[in-house]
């Protein structure tokens, strides 16, 4: 079923209860106004998908009306309805933004048609708009190592299908890259991607967020408000940082999936959805469900295909290919020649562990492609990577060389890094006996298991 608001505008009360009845047959919801400001006041506080405006209005002329909205930004497709039409009048429309022109009397199929072809053109130029967001070819999954060969291998292999899949990797790997080339290998390709990122949400909108709400469903609540869920009908739900959403919920998503309705805060009545449900985590979810802090049910639902997006560390063999490209990028987003790496530079970089992952790669050619005042990238030219290897090394004064802010990690990046750090070193005094390890460390050994296996540690 459709899935939308369509905001008709007419002042003949028949038209307006004609249309609306038709439309929400197919499954949209209807929103009505009388009056051209009454309209206007619509558009601006319940943010329609679509509008259905009549050119004469008893208050303000609707192509006058279409020119506000304009002005205001909005991008609203209006489709311009009249009794009165004429071919100047349908290009004075098209002028001024509107997606399409219907003449009265109206069938009540051709605006059905109208108003669902208006709505996959606007699906279309927000994807269009987040392509350009997305500085065009960042969405690239590149690298040739062995590792990008399995990860694009199962790619290939679960994009056609209707499966859902648990993404996991640490930060800066790329999960949502393999979410976007998993989305656009699908049949849904040509619906919407829609992103949330559970940990960037506070705590108590997240339900909003995800399901939508009604209008005085809670304070601050002035308008309706679609949810992730119903945004992303017929295309891609992406879930990222799935491990840090509320268990209260994890049980509402749970249901979601089990149902496929939703259900708006504040709301009486279930909203069919067709959205295919792509999670991403840096966490151990395994663990958390020991702990409690992560529904088993949930956790299986979601891990229909595992894919795993390999850290930069495993494949090495990619860094020149992956340097190249963003210096390519940023030159051509800045309009000037793109620099190239010596071979010793190159070499260096390629014996780097690389914590933060592409992230620390891209920021770190992006800061050198601006502070190189030549065409070549020296080794004397790079930064000290001493204090991000894979062991804590000791500058020469003796003390403890450690991360600093230009490496562009975050907090969590950095205690992640020296947990990891930390425990190879144990593991490595212990000669591999994780019993004796995980006493050592003062954790049980279950723990240290799900650890070597998150950080993926080998002996």
């Amino acid at each position: 079923m459709p899935s939308g608001t369509v905001l008709i505008v007419d002042d003949e009360r028949n038209i307006r209860a004609t249309l609306a009845r038709a439309l929400e047959l197919e499954g949209f919801e209807t929103l009505a106004a009388a009056t051209g400001l009454d309209g206007l006041k619509a558009i601006r506080e319940q943010k329609p998908d679509v509008v259905l405006l009549d050119v004469r209005l008893p208050d303000v002329d609707g192509l006058e009306l279409l020119d506000r909205v304009r002005r205001d930004g909005n991008e609203v497709p209006v489709v311009m309805i009249s009794g009165h039409g004429t071919i100047a009048t349908a290009v004075r429309a098209t002028h001024l933004g509107a997606r399409d022109f219907l003449e009265k009397p109206l069938s009540a199929d051709k605006v059905i048609v109208t108003v669902k072809n208006a709505l996959e053109v606007a699906d279309l130029t927000r994807q269009n708009t987040a392509l350009r967001e997305d500085l065009g070819a960042t969405r690239l999954i590149l690298g040739e190592s062995p590792a990008m060969a399995k990860l694009a291998d199962w790619i290939a292999r679960t994009a056609p299908t209707a499966g859902r899949v648990l993404i996991t990797g640490e930060n800066g790997t790329g999960k949502e890259l393999v979410a976007r080339a998993l989305h656009d290998g699908s049949p849904r390709a040509k619906g919407p991607f829609i992103r949330v990122n559970c940990a960037a949400i506070p705590t108590e909108l997240i339900e909003s967020e995800l399901f939508g709400h009604e209008k005085g469903a809670f304070t601050g609540a002035d308008r309706q408000r679609r949810g992730r869920f119903e945004q992303a009908h017929r295309g891609t739900l992406f879930l990222d940082e799935i491990g840090d959403m509320r268990v209260d919920v994890q049980a509402k998503l749970l249901r979601v999936l089990q149902e496929g309705e939703v259900e708006r805060v504040g709301g009486d009545r279930p909203i069919r959805v067709d959205v295919r449900v792509l999670a991403a985590t840096n966490k151990d979810l395994e663990a958390q469900v020991e702990k409690g802090e992560f529904r088993e049910d949930l956790f299986f639902r979601l891990n229909v295909v595992p894919i795993v997006a390999p850290p930069l560390r495993d494949r090495k063999d990619d860094i020149p290919l992956l340097v190249a490209h963003f210096l390519r990028l940023y030159a051509e987003n800045n309009d000037f020649r793109p620099k190239t790496v010596v071979s010793d530079a190159m070499d260096t970089l390629c014996r780097h562990t690389w914590p933060g992952n592409i992230r620390e790669l891209k920021n770190l050619v992006e800061r050198l492609s601006i502070m190189v005042s030549g065409d070549t990238i020296e080794a004397t030219d790079l930064p000290s990577l001493d204090g991000l290897e894979t062991r804590t090394t000791s500058d020469s004064s003796g003390g403890s060389a450690w991360p600093t802010m230009s490496s562009g990690l975050t907090l969590k990046e950095v205690r992640e890094m020296i947990e990891r750090h930390y425990i190879a070193d144990a593991l490595e005094s212990c000669g591999w006996n994780v019993t004796q390890t995980a006493r050592t460390l003062g954790i049980e050994r279950t723990n240290l298991h799900k650890k070597i296996k998150y950080y993926a540690l080998e002996r």
